[in-house]
This record gives C-alpha cells, structure tokens and sequence, in this order.
C-alpha cells in the first residue's frame, strides 16, 4: 500500500508551500502583481496537500486525482498573480540596485515552490518509491559558463542551460568546465557568500559527473546510486 503521509514528494512540495506563504509576504517585489491573491491561493492548496496525505489511494488514481489537478491550478494561478511567464525578469529589472541580491535570493525561493509544485504529478507517476531524491527534480543541464566566486576561492559560479530556463549553481569542484553535460539536483535555494545557487552537481569522489546521459531538461539515465547520497541527504534536512 501507497503510504502517501511518508511520500517525499507531497511532504516537499507543502514544505515549500510553507515557506512560500512565510517568505511572500515580505518579499518586497515591485511591480503590477496580485500579492493579495498569490498569498490566499497558497494558503488554500493547504486543504488539497492534506487530502493528499491521507488519501488511500495508489498509482493512477493519485496521479490523476482531483488534489493533484487542484494543485496544479493552484500554482498556475500564482504565476499568473505574480506577473505571468516572465515574472521572475519583471521582479529582478524593478529592483533596486542595492536590493537586486536580496530579491534573486527570494525569486529563486518562490521558484523553487512552484516548480516543486508543477512537478508533483510527474514525480508522482514514478510510482511508490520511498527514496528522499523522488522529493525533487533532478535534470540534465549543460554548463555554459563558468566564473570564480569574487568572495570565495574555493567556488565556482556556473551558469547551466536546463532547456527551459537556465539556472546559477555555486559548487566546490574548481575543475568544472563549461561543455560538461551534468546532473542537477534542483534543491531549495542556498546563498553562498550573496550567490544564490538554486541547485547542486551530482558527483562522486569530490567531482562532479561531467558526462551525464540524457535530453536536455530531462531526468538523467544510467548514473550512479552514490551520486545521489548528498542530494538525499540534503532533501532530508529541509524536511525536519
């Protein structure tokens, strides 16, 4: 039997939701957004994770269930509240200078939330795995830059193309290259020293893979179970 209560998946995604209703409220975005909205429709996806939780109900009954469908809805909704498709370039162009870090930190946050949200369903149609890496989403990226940290000089900053979008990654391999096709664990935001990265390289030995298979944007195929020890490890913490 499907134990949706302990299901890695749901619990992220409404721990997410959580810090999303703590951190929006003081966001300080400028712009044309519903913030009103975007707050009441996080608070009511409350009713929907809960229903999740406790549902009985197992494969495709779960996967196309009326929660899931509403917490899509949901998430969409805010996007929308938030300044449609391009919210994030909205929110970073109004900011000012001296704010711009503080708002990247927070975009990628709110990010982080609907994005684990939207992908619940798809998470969810890989069936009942009990493993904390099902908890978030794990791609293919190329990187196409890479810089030393001006504050650190034990950090790269990298910019990888995951397809869709591209995102910041700060990691400690000081050999990474840009050409490398990698795996990323799209993880809760972390600040580095004012760099926000949004996601960690799988790696084994103290080096990231650097020659992943895979599509672009797409779950990675054939790595390695060690890899994915951190990401488990990382997800595990978020949730206590």
């Amino acid at each position: 039997m499907w134990d949706t209560t302990k299901d890695y998946r749901i619990l992220v995604a409404n721990k997410a939701r959580e810090n999303y209703l703590n951190l929006i409220p003081t966001a300080s975005f400028r712009g044309n957004w519903n913030k009103k909205l975007a707050i009441e429709t996080g608070k009511q996806m409350n009713s929907d994770f809960q229903s999740l939780l406790y549902c009985y109900l197992e494969g495709d009954d779960l996967v196309n269930s009326p929660d899931v469908a509403s917490l899509t809805e949901k998430a969409e909704t805010i996007v929308e509240c938030l300044g449609g498709e391009g919210w994030t370039k909205s929110f970073l162009n109004a900011a000012p200078k001296e704010d711009r870090e503080k708002t990247t930190e927070n975009i990628a946050k709110v990010r982080f939330f609907i994005d684990t949200v939207l992908g619940l369903k798809d998470r969810l149609a890989l069936g009942p795995i009990n493993d904390p890496i099902i908890g978030i989403d794990i791609r293919v990226g190329e990187i196409m830059s890479v810089t030393k940290h001006p504050k650190a000089d034990s950090l790269m900053i990298c910019n990888v193309n995951l397809g869709k979008r591209a995102i910041t990654v700060v990691t400690n391999d000081l050999n990474v290259k840009e050409g490398y096709h990698v795996g990323v664990s799209l993880l809760p935001p972390q600040t580095f020293m004012d760099t926000v990265s949004e996601g960690m390289f799988l790696g084994m030995g103290g080096s990231i893979l650097k020659e992943v298979d895979g599509e672009l944007g797409q779950m990675p195929k054939g790595i390695p179970m060690e890899s994915l020890n951190e990401t488990r490890n990382l997800v595990e913490a978020y949730l206590e």
